[in-house]
């Protein structure tokens, strides 16, 4: 039986880009929205810790399931193999999908 694919997402958050490896993404019920399930952590064992990763270890402990706005996703890849999750300070020219465009507020005289 071959193994389920691992699955690299890519998303803003807080202004910072995190990096999480998940084994189940799908379309939620939830318009507007992508489920991700089973996240893939390394083996928090290790006697060098990175202060990112464990952030994000930290954040999703204990969470069976989150909902990832679609404006917010940058990318999303499968990949072989997982990979450290990362979160990184957001600088440089990537951007989040436009939000959808609010009319100006009418003036009733």
């Amino acid at each position: 039986m071959a193994a389920k694919p691992i699955y690299r997402v890519v998303f803003h958050q807080h202004g910072e880009v995190w990096e999480l490896y998940v084994r189940e993404i799908f379309q939620s019920d939830l318009w507007g929205f992508i489920e991700i399930e089973e996240f893939v952590f390394d083996d928090a064992s290790k006697l060098v810790v990175d202060p990112s990763a464990d952030k994000l270890r930290r954040t999703f402990d204990g969470v069976s399931r989150s909902y990832l706005p679609l404006n917010a996703i940058v990318r999303i890849d499968e990949v072989e193999r997982e990979g450290p999750p990362r979160a990184v300070k957001s600088e440089g020219r990537v951007a989040e999908f436009p939000r959808p465009f609010a009319p100006p507020p009418r003036h009733d005289r």
